[in-house]
C-alpha cells in the first residue's frame, strides 16, 4: 500500500483529494491505478503510449524514480509517492473571460484576496443544488451571480402560489411549471455567460450517484430528512463536498460536511452530527410548520458563501463548525463538531457501503402519494350535464374574493376542523390556485377521516379559467 500525495493542479481531478491510499507494489502500478480510479487525471498522467508524461516528477520517499527504475521502481510497505508537476505559478489558462466577464466580475476580481485566481476557479467550478425552494432560491442567485460556470438544479416540484412568500427565484407567471424550468430561465436571465443544468425529477437512491458524481461540491436545499440522509452519504461515498443548510420557522442553520483539508483529510458529515433522525411528526417541515419568509434569504446568503469560499479556497470554510441562527433574537452561535469513529459510513467500521432505502432508514415517505385527479374538462362536463356534486375551495378568503368557481371556501389550514362540512354521499371536487394545497387538503382528509370520494382539480382554479373560457369561446 502506497501513499500518493497528489499536488494543488491536479486534486480537481481527484475531488479535491490531497493524499490516496493506493494498493500497488511498484510506481507504474500505482500510477495505473490512479488512472483507473480517477479517468480524467489520466491524460495528465501518462502520454497515448502509457508513460509517465515529462512535465511531472515523481518521487518515492525523497528519490527521483528517474534515479530508481523508473516505472518499475519497487513501492516499500507504506511508501509516499508524491507527484510533483511543473508550476510556473499563476492559474489555467484554459479558463478565459469575455471583455462582458471581466466587466461583470470587476467586483471580485479587484479584491486583493479573491482577484482573477479565484475568479477563474468559479468559472471552472460544477455545483449542485439540490432544491430550488427558499434556500435553493438564494443559493441560486447569487452562485449564478457570482459566476460558476456551471450550476445543476434538481428539483421534482412545481412552482405554487405558497411558494412567493420566501422563494423568491419565482414569480407570479412561474406558478404551475417545473420549478427547475423556471428557475433556468431566471438564472441565465440573470447571467447569460454560465451553463445551467436541470433534473426534473425526485433525488433518489437509483439516481444519486449518477447525478451527484459530475459536480465539484453540493449544496443541499432539501427540507424532509430521508434526502437529508440521501445527500450526505452519496457524497461521502463519492469523496464531494457537502454544504449543508436547514430553516424552521425563526432559526437557521449552516455546516460544510465532508470538506477534505490540505492534508487530504474529510471532516465530519452530516451522520457524525446526527447519527439518527428524530421519530416523523416530531419536526415539522416548513409546509406544516411554517418559516419565516426572509430566513431562507438569510440562511441561504451564507450558504452561498460556503460554496464560494470551498470552490475558491478563499477564507476557511464552516467544516467541523456548526453555526445557528435565531431570527427572533439576533443570537448567532457556532458549535465545534467533529468526526466520529461510530459513523457508519465513514467511521472506524462502516456498515453502509452503498446507498440504503432512506424512506424506511426515517420511517417516513420523501413524496406524498398521488391523490385522485380531475381535469377541468371532466369538471366541466360534470357541470353542463348536472351531475350532483360538492365544490370545495380551500384558498385563502381573499383569495376567494378576487376570483371563485362559486364552490364553498373552506381555507386550507380549517379543513381538519371542518371534516363534517365535506359531503361523503357524492363526490367532492377540491380545488386551490394550481393543485397543489388542495392535493394536500385531501391527503389530510383520507388519512385522518378516511374519505375515498375526493377529486383534486388538476390544475387549479388557474387551469380553469383558463381553458373553460377557451372552451365557450369554442377554441380547440
Amino acid at each position: 500500500m502506497a501513499t500518493i500525495i497528489i499536488p494543488t493542479p491536479l486534486r480537481k481531478f481527484t475531488n479535491n483529494t490531497a493524499k490516496l491510499d493506493i494498493p500497488a507494489d511498484t510506481v507504474g502500478a500505482a500510477i495505473q491505478r490512479l488512472s483507473e480510479d480517477f479517468p480524467d487525471l489520466k491524460k495528465h498522467l501518462l502520454d497515448d503510449l502509457g508513460q509517465i508524461r515529462t512535465f511531472l516528477n515523481i518521487f518515492v520517499g525523497d528519490d527521483d524514480i528517474r534515479d530508481l527504475q523508473q516505472g518499475e521502481t519497487p513501492l516499500p510497505t507504506h511508501a509516499t509517492l508524491s507527484i510533483v508537476p511543473a508550476i510556473a505559478g499563476g492559474i489555467a489558462e484554459d479558463v478565459i473571460f469575455s471583455k462582458a466577464e471581466l466587466a461583470r466580475y470587476n467586483r471580485h476580481i479587484i479584491i486583493p484576496e479573491f482577484g482573477l485566481k479565484a475568479q477563474k476557479k468559479l468559472k471552472a467550478a460544477k455545483v449542485l443544488v439540490i432544491g430550488s425552494g427558499g434556500l435553493g432560491s438564494p443559493v441560486l442567485l447569487y452562485l449564478a451571480a457570482a459566476g460558476v460556470g456551471t450550476i445543476g438544479i434538481v428539483d421534482f416540484d412545481r412552482v405554487d402560489d405558497s411558494n412567493l412568500q420566501r422563494q423568491v427565484l419565482f414569480g407570479v407567471e412561474s406558478v404551475g411549471q417545473p420549478k427547475v424550468e423556471a428557475a433556468k430561465r431566471r438564472l441565465e436571465a440573470l447571467n447569460p455567460h454560465i451553463t445551467i443544468r436541470t433534473y426534473d425529477t425526485q433525488i433518489n437512491a437509483q439516481n444519486a450517484l449518477d447525478i451527484i458524481r459530475d459536480y465539484d461540491v453540493v449544496a443541499d436545499g432539501t427540507d424532509n430528512f430521508p434526502t437529508r440522509y440521501l445527500v450526505n452519504d452519496a457524497c461521502v461515498l463519492l469523496g464531494k463536498t457537502n454544504v449543508y443548510a436547514s430553516i424552521f420557522q425563526f432559526e437557521g442553520q449552516v455546516s460544510v460536511f465532508n470538506y477534505r483539508n490540505a492534508d487530504g483529510e474529510p471532516g465530519p458529515n452530516y451522520r457524525d452530527l446526527y447519527p439518527t433522525p428524530p421519530p416523523p411528526g416530531l419536526v415539522p417541515s416548513c409546509a406544516e410548520g411554517g418559516v419565516l419568509g426572509v430566513l431562507p434569504g438569510i440562511i441561504g446568503s451564507m450558504q452561498a458563501s460556503e460554496v464560494i469560499k470551498v470552490i475558491t479556497g478563499v477564507g476557511e470554510p464552516l467544516s467541523g463548525r456548526f453555526f445557528t441562527f435565531d431570527a427572533r433574537t439576533f443570537e448567532t452561535r457556532t458549535f465545534n463538531i467533529k468526526r466520529r469513529e461510530n459513523n457508519p459510513i465513514n467511521g472506524k467500521n462502516p456498515t453502509i457501503t452503498q446507498l440504503i432505502d432512506y424512506e424506511q432508514f426515517c420511517d417516513m415517505k420523501v413524496v406524498e402519494r398521488p391523490v385522485q385527479e380531475i381535469t377541468v374538462q371532466e369538471l366541466y362536463r360534470w357541470q353542463t350535464l348536472g351531475e350532483k356534486f360538492q365544490l370545495v375551495d380551500v384558498r385563502e378568503p381573499h383569495e376567494y374574493e378576487a376570483a371563485n368557481l362559486g364552490a364553498e371556501l373552506i381555507p386550507l389550514a380549517t379543513v381538519a376542523a371542518h371534516a363534517d362540512r365535506f359531503a361523503r354521499d357524492v363526490k367532492v371536487v377540491v380545488h386551490c390556485r394550481s393543485g397543489v394545497r388542495s392535493a394536500r387538503a385531501i391527503r389530510e382528509l383520507e388519512d385522518k377521516f378516511g374519505f375515498d370520494n375526493l377529486y383534486n382539480l388538476k390544475g387549479g382554479i388557474l387551469a380553469y379559467l383558463e381553458e373553460v373560457s377557451l372552451e365557450k369561446a369554442g377554441v380547440s
